[in-house]
């Protein structure tokens, strides 16, 4: 029987854990994966092939490679082989000048384009136009650069072909730099975020926004609860209404809203320039004004969520606590402090806790007000993850460096966890109560 129900019990549980291995568990492996990779638009995700470029020939000289190879590896040949001589023939050259490149010049190699063209110019049949002429060489030329090689082993035959020289160890790094898919590379990218100059800035700008705006909504929310436990019910339940509106409204329509209200010709513009005051785009036309807009924005939200949570916790504090203080001559300050608050440890842990990674996390509002402006001073941590992953201005979405950014988000998050676990001793809010009511 016991075996049959826990069978059953699995049963019916196997469908939550199936959503949380697939919306959890999964997406937090595969950001951990994609971490310790380049991954990108350019790289692809399934694989890639071997290319020398223009650019990575200068990154390779950069790189100390010997300036003969590079220039080798820059410049074509021109051969006369059976494969070049059917390019040529599918490219539309005459067969009749075909056939005395063939009997004359089969098996040799030219270096360039001009000496090529002086032994077809010795042919009979050879054209007339210095443009044909040159259109007719186009097949016979053997270049590496631009050309795409399936594995390794034929880029470095292609190589050794164009170097016969090179030593195996170039030709070896040489094809290794050449691959055009995704590798990895160990902690390359975390190692390139301590290297950026910005990261302490956007490293400053998360903390500054993380901690103005949990503080807002924290006390906003715990003075707005306790402001509407005190007031009549008709009253507190109508601004308690009022203050959910932040949360219930749709965020683009909130940003809307917000542009409205802090744009060139919106409402504090208007009233600013009516009252002689500095009128202009207090969103993004300095940075205190932007600073101040993004914290509002999402404090508003904030501060009716903890609003919620903190008058449900109150409801719950037995009310004979609060009339034996009263007749004890306790003023509501005095409830407050010795009563209301220390009840309130467990609902403030929640709410500072599941803000702090909220906010951590969060960047839609500041990517729909001010993008991160004025220039870059209101960029975040979440933003620029999201902007180097999913929104590069540059086409080049970089999702290993994304990834490791959001892994960064992760273990600070588990971090601050552990630390507000311990500030508020979870382990006195879990025990048994000792009165009980």
């Amino acid at each position: 029987m016991r075996t049959r129900t826990s069978l059953l019990g699995l049963a019916f549980v196997s469908p939550a854990l199936a959503l949380l291995f697939a919306f959890f568990l999964m997406p937090v492996v595969l950001t951990t994966v994609f971490a310790f990779t380049n991954m990108s638009t350019s790289t692809g995700i399934t694989g890639g092939s071997h290319v020398i470029t223009g650019n990575l020939l200068r990154d390779l000289g950069n790189a100390g490679v010997d300036d003969d190879i590079v220039a080798a590896l820059s410049e074509g040949s021109f051969s006369v082989t059976p494969e070049t001589l059917a390019a040529a023939a599918e490219a539309g050259v005459e067969p009749r000048f075909l056939g005395e490149i063939e009997s004359s010049l089969m098996g040799q190699s030219f270096e360039d384009a001009r000496s090529f063209e002086s032994a077809l110019k010795a042919l009979p049949s050879r054209p007339t136009r210095i443009r044909d002429l040159k259109l007719a060489t186009e097949p016979f030329e053997r270049s590496i650069l631009n050309t795409r090689y399936s594995s390794r082993a034929a880029m470095e035959t292609a190589i050794a072909s164009m170097v016969p020289d090179a030593p195996v160890d170039t030709v070896s790094a040489i094809a290794e730099a050449s691959y055009t898919g995704w590798r990895w590379i160990d902690g390359g990218n975390f190692q390139t975020l301590l290297d950026r100059p910005e990261t302490i800035r956007i490293v400053l700008n998360t903390v500054f926004y993380v901690a103005a705006t949990l503080a807002f909504n924290v006390f906003v929310g715990l003075f707005l609860a306790i402001t509407t436990f005190y007031l009549p019910k008709t009253g507190a339940g109508f601004f308690s209404v009022l203050w959910l509106l932040p949360r219930i409204t749709p965020v683009v329509l909130y940003a809307v809203m917000w542009k409205w209200f802090t744009w060139d010709n919106g409402f504090l513009y208007v009233i600013a320039e009516q009252l002689g005051l500095p009128a202009f785009n207090y969103m993004k036309g300095s940075v205190p004004t932007a600073w101040a807009t993004i914290i509002l924005v999402n404090g508003f939200v904030g501060a009716s969520f903890g609003m919620i949570l903190f008058s449900g916790a109150l409801r719950a504090i037995p009310v004979q606590q609060l009339w034996a203080s009263e007749v004890d001559g306790a003023s509501r300050w005095q409830q407050i402090r010795r009563i209301i608050l220390p009840q309130l440890r467990w609902p403030i842990l929640f709410v500072t806790s599941y803000q702090t990674l909220s906010l951590l996390s969060s960047y839609e509002q500041i990517w729909l007000t001010t993008n991160g402006g004025p220039g870059s001073t209101t960029t975040v941590w979440a933003l620029e993850a999201f902007n180097t992953a999913l929104n590069n201005y540059t086409g080049n979405l970089e999702y290993g460096m994304g990834a490791a950014m959001a892994l960064i988000l992760v273990a600070v998050g588990l971090i601050l966890s552990i630390l507000y676990l311990r500030m508020f001793r979870f382990d006195e809010l879990v025990n048994k109560p000792r009165i009980e009511f």
